[in-house]
C-alpha cells in the first residue's frame, strides 16, 4: 500500500511539475518520458518488492527528513529543488519554444532515462543496503563486486545519466542549466557519504584505494 500511494505521489508531482508550467495536456514529450519513467521503475519496484522486500522498503525511506545527518538533510533539500527546477524549466521551455529539440535527440534523451534507471535499480540488486539516505546498517557488508567494482557510487551514476537525458526527453536544451546546477550538489552528498562510509564500514577505506573512482571510470 505504501508503494501504491508512493507511486500515486509521484504521479501528481510529476502532472504538476511538468503539464502545469507547459500549460497544456498537449505535450507527447512529457508524456512519453512519464511512460518510461513508470515502466522501468514499475517493473524494478515489482522485481523488489517479490525478491527483496527489504531493499525496497530502504529505498522507499527517501528525502529530507528521513536523513540523519544534517549535512545531508541540507543537501537533499537543494536537490529536490534542483529536480523540481529542471522540470519546470524543461515545461516551460516546450510551452514558449526557447528551444528545439529534435525527435531523434528526444528519444536518446528516454533512453537515457531509461538506462539511468535501470542502473540504479540494478545496484539495489548487487546492493540490498543501498539505501534512498546516507546510512550504515548493523552487520551491513561492504559492497565491491558487480558495479562497484568499477566506481565506488553506482546508485549516482546511475541517476545523473538519468538525470542528463530528462531534459532532452521533455524538449529542452534550457532544462540542462538544472542538472548543470545540481553537480556540485551531488558532489557533495558523495563527499559526506565518503566520510561517513570511512568511519562506520569495515573495509571502506581500503575498498576507497582499490576503486579510485567515485561517479565515472577514469574521470572522477
Amino acid at each position: 500500500m505504501k508503494l501504491v500511494a508512493q507511486t500515486v505521489t509521484g504521479l501528481v508531482f510529476f502532472l504538476a511539475v511538468l503539464f502545469w508550467p507547459a500549460g497544456t495536456f498537449d505535450y507527447w514529450q512529457a508524456w512519453v518520458f512519464l511512460a518510461v519513467f513508470v515502466a522501468t521503475t514499475g517493473v524494478g519496484s515489482a522485481y523488489l518488492a517479490a525478491r527483496y522486500p527489504d531493499a525496497l522498503a530502504r529505498r522507499m525511506k527517501a528525502g529530507p527528513t528521513a536523513e540523519t545527518r544534517p549535512a545531508q538533510r541540507i543537501i537533499m533539500t537543494l536537490t529536490l529543488t534542483l529536480v523540481v527546477v529542471t522540470f519546470v524549466l524543461s515545461a516551460l521551455d516546450h510551452r514558449f519554444g526557447w528551444s528545439q529539440v529534435p525527435v531523434w535527440l528526444v528519444i536518446a534523451g528516454d533512453l537515457l532515462v531509461a538506462a539511468g534507471l535501470g542502473v540504479t535499480q540494478l545496484v539495489i540488486v548487487q546492493n540490498n543496503y543501498a539505501a534512498a539516505t546516507v546510512r550504515v546498517e548493523a552487520g551491513q557488508p561492504l559492497a565491491d563486486t558487480g558495479l562497484y567494482g568499477w566506481v565506488r557510487h553506482p546508485m549516482y551514476t546511475g541517476a545523473a545519466v538519468m538525470m542528463l537525458g530528462t531534459p532532452l526527453a521533455l524538449d529542452s536544451w534550457w532544462g540542462l542549466l538544472g542538472v548543470l546546477a545540481s553537480a556540485p550538489v551531488i558532489v557533495a552528498r558523495i563527499r559526506d557519504e565518503e566520510r561517513m562510509l570511512s568511519e562506520e564500514l569495515v573495509g571502506y577505506p581500503e575498498y576507497m584505494t582499490r576503486v579510485r573512482y567515485r561517479l565515472v571510470p577514469y574521470l572522477w
